[in-house]
């Protein structure tokens, strides 16, 4: 039986199902409890009647009621509201045709184009088995200097962008989609502010990234649940053109937000509190979800994914967790963006945990030599700065001293600069030469 008949048959089976109705009896906060209905956590219920019906889906159990959590504004429900299944889990469309497409958290579209056609699929999925997925071993060059030298990223790595607000994660993220070497770009933009979605798709991202890119919105005045179900629309959407064989470039603009709207629906429900009020479902959460990326049998998902950091503070816990869970991370550093240095990538504090396996033995020896420089640098700055540092105390210091302005440019690019990854090796060993 093929995959497009099954999904026929199912389709036509729920169709024939006996409808059978419930009601709302109470709404408190964010959540909207259900009586008189059968249903399973996670299926979806339309609560209401005609134009003014609004989604809701099953979050939790208490014996004979559902605790549901709307997906659009519950404004005008009242006890009695009728409340029928609609038969199973959120499904979004995907297949060939998504390309250039704007969806909104759902996986509905917010752009002038066409109905979407394709297969309906589920939107969570399993993570493809440990031993079946290839080996992270060929580079996805960015078209970032600093990153694809001194923090390569793999094809099919997981990769986080570390930083507090307003340092410059979005602009950067629109940097890598129109100077990568992926063959599709899957952006999703979680609680952003709805000033910035049109600004980065125009401006941005551009008519040429947006072409070879798919863009999943979930902007901050959505219901929480939208906002969390966003990442999963979007790497469920990375995920099957993955299995086509193709290599793609996932973007999630926050993570963090993701973990604060399951934060909002974990209280919502009645989970206690825990790390910060962040209850036990956020990090079983973000476990969950960045797993789903990364090598399948065929094609990848190399997942870059911004962490919102509270306060600056990188050690928070959504910055640990989604850290220890990652295969590297890239920090910016506020004091880089205030001085106008962008992209403000702190490269000392940058990892990838899998550039051995994706660069050569001179590649790696020059960026090596580099972060050198760069660490004695650090080290003597303050003394350099008030006038006591004596030339020759640190050799190391010295060279990169010497040549600090020419470091500081090759670690500087403009927003609209494109560098191949062979033109930025190339550089870096010029600058070693001279050192």
């Amino acid at each position: 039986m093929t995959d497009i008949f099954r999904h026929r048959m199912e389709a036509a089976l729920l169709a024939a199902r006996p409808l059978a109705r419930g009601k709302v009896v109470g709404a408190v906060g964010l959540r909207v409890t259900v009586s008189g209905l059968e249903a399973r956590v996670g299926d979806l219920l339309r609560l209401g009647d005609g134009p003014s019906a609004v989604l809701a889906e099953v979050a939790a159990l208490d014996g004979d009621r559902l605790s549901c959590l709307p997906l659009g504004p519950i404004a005008g429900l009242s006890a009695g509201t009728p409340a029928v299944s609609t038969g199973g889990p959120l499904r979004v469309a995907v297949g060939p045709d998504l390309r250039g497409r704007i969806l909104d958290g759902l996986g509905r579209p917010l752009d002038d184009g066409p109905p979407l056609r394709g297969e309906l699929v589920g939107i969570d999925s399993a993570p493809p088995p440990a031993m079946d997925r290839q080996l992270v071993d060929k580079p996805m060059p960015l078209g970032v200097r600093v990153l694809d030298t001194l923090v390569p990223c793999g094809r099919g790595q997981r990769i986080g962008i570390f930083a507090g607000s307003g340092v410059g994660k979005s602009t950067l993220m629109s940097m890598i989609t129109r100077g990568t070497s992926a063959e599709l770009n899957v952006v999703a933009l979680v609680g952003e502010r709805g000033r910035e979605v049109r600004e980065f798709i125009e401006h941005d991202l551009g008519p040429e990234g947006l072409a070879r890119s798919i863009v999943v919105v979930a902007t901050s005045d959505t219901p929480p649940l939208v906002r969390l179900r966003a990442g999963a629309v979007a790497t469920r959407i990375a995920e099957y053109y993955r299995d086509e064989g193709k290599d793609v470039l996932l973007m999630m603009d926050s993570v963090t937000r993701a973990a604060m709207a399951q934060r909002e629906v974990g209280l919502s429900v009645g989970e206690p509190p825990a790390t910060r009020g962040y209850p036990p479902s956020v990090f079983a959460m973000l476990a969950s979800l960045l797993e789903r990326a990364g090598p399948g049998a065929r094609g990848s998902i190399t997942g870059l994914y911004t962490v919102l950091v509270e306060g600056d503070d990188h050690n928070e816990p959504i910055a640990d967790a989604a850290r220890s869970i990652l295969d590297g991370h890239i920090v910016l550093d506020r004091k880089l963006a205030t001085a106008g240095h962008f992209p403000s990538i702190q490269a000392l504090d940058s990892i990838s945990r899998v550039a051995n396996k994706i660069t050569t033995r001179e590649q790696r020896s020059d960026a090596a030599e580099l972060r050198r420089l760069m660490a004695a640098h650090r080290e003597v700055r303050e003394l350099v700065e008030i006038g006591a540092y004596v030339p020759g105390t640190n050799p190391e210091a010295d060279r990169a001293n010497a040549i600090w302005p020419q470091i500081t440019a090759f670690l500087r690019q403009d927003i609209d600069e494109r560098v191949d990854a062979e033109t930025a090796w190339y550089q870096l060993q010029q600058l070693i030469a001279i050192a």
